[in-house]
């Protein structure tokens, strides 16, 4: 993989300007971020459905869901299996492969350098690989395999699964514009990575499908919660498919060059919501914060000369500029107007938005912020805080306040940090990471025997008397996972039943690697990884 380093090192974003360093790094380091990032990427592997790859290194887990598709006449074995159950949900894993795709195309250098550059493609490449075969038609996405109310009565190891295993798509007759808009983004995105990385053949096929997959998305308009009706009580769609349309689109320009991706996106930013929606969150159900940050890096590439754009379209993108603004000053609790106006925080600062699952939200902040904070640099201006989120993007509507670059990357660097470990409870909310971290994460496989192991099977109900219930630590870390957090207080309860807390997501680690490359550079830390895993059975011979 040398050439391929080499090629990510070229095209990473350079250092940041001394400045930018010292303002970030007044205080010393207390983090090794090389060996956070590290972690994060051996996780995707314990998600892994499937049958599993010679060089699979977490060696707890085995095959799984070999027969997925098959009741359906087709073949959907592979993808991630979204948290601690079994259930492959299409919208949240391809919104973990479009974030982990973004860390790369921005920080790809800083994971090269780790020597991790490898396994973040095969990260990505699990994902998309399974788009491929979910997308068997211009206008067919399979997006769900599994039902959840199903696999929740059942406490199982994935091997041994007996949960029904039913798939579930949309079509033209049954449109899931969300679903399919996400998956064009992600396969837009790792394309883009594949492109850089010298694998111009599989680039090619992603941005093929991406491209049907978008124009299936807008031509066949429709909440894919209405079409896949048993999706609504896990993942259902409350900001609706525009968010996600202009996501798309973003991509696709980013990916292709192509201005009417870039037209779609503009033409459209007014009337989708993209220039009025000013948000506190950034999730897998609403991307606008996403979308607008991605809108404000065109700004870049134009002052680079990378990109032409007219007056009228500057325009647009100020617009656009000036919400994601709205964001990262409500992350940063520079908008005035008090609480209706900014993210909620913990006494210790954390961020804290939901108390299910609040990791996921910070993670993703963090990521925003550091990208944004990025292109403040590249700019050569200030954040500029005090809209109400309801101005026009003129700098003279929100200029009560301003933050330079490094003020912006050292609170991305404080939520990060705080998931290391620097926080009241003196947890690792990563897991693996240092010398506290959970210990029961509700999460099916890791607490249960390993099937390479123990091969005896465990029925749908016998799992919650010998494993769920049991009052010990899970035989297996799951190392790598960002788990729900503490809540509102700062507090923290490590058990297997608090599953708001301790059940870890592919979202919230994906936006981390991006994250975790960009800190490990700045403080120009060299990678130090320690053994993860225990040697047990290879995952060929399972």
């Amino acid at each position: 993989m040398s050439d391929v380093s080499v090629r990510f090192v070229v095209a990473a974003v350079a250092v940041a300007a001394i400045s930018l360093a010292a303002a970030v790094s007044a205080a010393s380091a207390a983090h090794h971020y090389g060996d956070a990032l590290h972690k994060s990427l051996l996780y995707f592997e314990a998600q892994r459905s499937g049958r599993l790859p010679y060089n699979q290194r977490v060696r707890w887990r085995g095959h799984s869901g070999l027969t997925d598709g098959l009741e359906q006449g087709v073949d959907l074995v592979g993808g991630y299996y979204d948290a601690g159950d079994h259930v492959k949900f299409g919208l949240p894993m391809a919104f973990t492969v479009t974030l982990l795709s973004w860390g790369i195309l921005e920080y790809g250098g800083g994971v090269a350098d780790a020597g991790e550059l490898a396994h973040a493609l095969q990260a990505i490449k699990w994902g998309t690989d399974y788009f491929l075969k979910a997308h068997t038609a211009p206008t067919e996405l399979w997006t769900q395999v599994g039902d959840g109310d199903s696999d929740h009565y059942c406490w199982q190891r994935p091997e041994d699964m007996t949960t029904s295993r039913r798939a579930y798509k949309v079509d033209a007759d049954h449109p899931g514009s969300e679903v399919a808009a996400e998956t064009a983004a992600a396969m837009a995105a790792a394309s883009a990575v594949f492109r850089a990385a010298g694998d111009a053949h599989y680039a090619h096929l992603l941005l093929h499908h991406a491209q049907q997959l978008f124009e299936f998305a807008d031509t066949y308009r429709g909440r894919y919660d209405d079409s896949v009706d048993v999706v609504k009580n896990f993942y259902p769609s409350s900001s609706g498919y525009q968010d996600e349309l202009l996501w798309a689109a973003l991509w696709l320009h980013r990916a292709t060059g192509r201005r009417d991706y870039l037209r779609y996106a503009l033409d459209n930013a007014e009337a989708f919501g993209g220039t009025s929606w000013a948000v506190s969150e950034f999730s897998w159900d609403i991307k606008y914060a996403g979308l607008q940050v991605l809108a404000s890096q065109l700004l870049v590439e134009a002052k680079e000369q990378r990109l032409r754009l007219s007056t009228e379209e500057v325009a647009m993108v100020e617009q656009l500029r000036s919400k994601a603004e709205y964001y990262v000053c409500s992350c940063m609790n520079r908008n005035p107007g008090g609480a209706k106006h900014n993210a909620g925080r913990t006494p210790a600062g954390l961020l804290f938005i939901r108390p299910w699952n609040n990791l996921q939200y910070v993670s993703g902040a963090a990521f925003l912020l550091t990208v944004y904070s990025d292109v403040l640099s590249s700019l050569g201006q200030p954040l500029r805080c005090g809209g109400s989120g309801d101005d026009d993007g003129e700098p003279a509507a929100r200029s009560a306040a301003t933050s330079d670059a490094g003020e912006v990357l050292a609170f991305a660097k404080s939520q990060a940090d705080y998931i290391l470990g620097t926080n009241p409870m003196r947890t690792s909310y990563l897991v693996g990471y240092g010398a506290a971290y959970p210990r029961q994460v509700h999460h099916r496989a890791a607490s249960s025997a390993s099937y390479s192991h123990d091969r005896d099977f465990i029925g749908c109900l016998q799992g919650f008397d010998s494993w769920y219930s049991a009052r010990r630590e899970n035989p297996h870390d799951l190392v790598g996972a960002v788990v729900g957090g503490p809540n509102g207080e700062d507090v923290f309860n490590d058990h297997r039943g608090a599953y708001m807390q301790t059940e870890a997501c592919t979202y919230n680690t994906a936006p981390m690697v991006g994250v975790f490359s960009r800190l490990m550079r700045l403080e120009g830390q060299l990678p130090r990884r320690e053994a993860a895993v225990a040697t047990e059975a290879p995952a060929e011979d399972l």
